[in-house]
């Protein structure tokens, strides 16, 4: 039995139902000839969603990615230190005692992982410097996503990888040529080291990575090229700025540029925001048809649940696994 056969005979009603809608809205986007757009919030790339998302990409099921500056690094220090993670079952029964003894140790707990110091941050923080201090010197900027993937396609890497490289989404994603949008890169741990080694002087600048104001004017670049040739979907997988930063190139097109493009072509999102709580990342589709977002027909969908359990199955079923 298929995962799209097991979920067809399990997944009738509620949240499950529409899991299977979604689902089966995205084969029919991509069969129509549509191109898919996925967000990913929070630390998804330590959940490991890498191992159904590289797949995604590798199959022409993805074709651009925007996410939190924590899930782009994430995914790169899984590759090289997934050995030294550890994994903390009980992590809701802690004891503050308990935690410090974990920073003591330099572990950096996401949920129920441990990220290691040493083996994971300080050892891409060696290796990514140097790419910083090149473009520095040579007097170029870049996005962050393109320095991943100048780390992924300068062997740095190689013979340090800990997982099979085809669990990881970041090399997928630079195998294809795909952009990786990572607005609000600032809060991640590697902007943090980037700042550290500007204000000590060991880098001049702080344009070596661009904004997020030139990460909009790359989307929009983006969004119009596509969308000119092919209708785009839109998977969000959580909420906050890797959603909403992205599904706004729409409204600035046409309202701030005041250009024609197309809406987006489909919608969904795994959520676990209440929006009677007034959480604008849990805003329903039918909300965002007045921001111009999307249209009275397109296609959407909002399922109700933990990601981390929900999107393997949804993407899997997208795989025909």
């Amino acid at each position: 039995m298929t995962i799209a056969e097991f979920m067809r005979r399990n997944y009738k009603h509620f949240n499950a139902a529409v899991c299977v809608d979604a689902a089966e809205a995205w084969i029919r986007h991509l069969d129509s000839g549509g191109k898919m757009f996925l967000t990913l919030a929070g630390a998804m790339s330590t959940a490991e969603l890498g191992i159904s998302v590289a797949e995604l990409i590798r199959n022409d099921k993805v074709h651009g990615i925007c996410c939190t500056g924590a899930n782009l690094e994430e995914d790169i220090f899984n590759l090289v230190a997934h050995s030294h993670y550890e994994r903390i079952p009980g992590y809701r029964t802690l004891s503050s005692r308990e935690e410090v003894a974990l920073r003591e140790r330099g572990m950096n707990r996401v949920t129920d992982t441990c990220i290691p110091e040493d083996k994971a941050i300080r050892k891409i923080e060696t290796a990514v410097l140097e790419l910083w201090q090149c473009a520095d010197v040579a007097g170029r900027s870049h996005f962050p996503y393109e320095f991943m993937y100048q780390l992924v396609q300068s062997g740095a890497l190689d013979g340090a990888m800990e997982i099979d490289p085809s669990d990881s989404w970041v090399v997928a994603a630079c195998n294809k040529g795909i952009p990786i949008f990572a607005p609000g890169w600032e809060d991640s741990t590697l902007a943090n080291i980037f700042t550290s080694h500007v204000i000590s002087g060991d880098i001049s600048r702080f344009n070596v990575v661009k904004s997020g104001l030139e990460l909009m004017s790359l989307l929009i670049t983006w969004y119009k090229e596509i969308t000119a040739k092919y209708p785009l979907g839109f998977f969000q997988v959580g909420g906050g700025i890797a959603g909403d930063f992205p599904i706004c190139v729409v409204p600035l097109i046409q309202q701030d540029l005041r250009e024609n493009c197309r809406l987006w072509s489909y919608f969904a999102q795994i959520s676990d925001s209440t929006t009677s709580y007034g959480s604008y990342s849990g805003a329903v589709p039918n909300e965002k048809i007045t921001w111009g977002k999307l249209d009275a027909d397109t296609p959407s969908f909002i399922i109700e649940s933990d990601a981390t359990i929900v999107a393997p199955l949804v993407f899997n079923y997208v795989l025909g696994n």
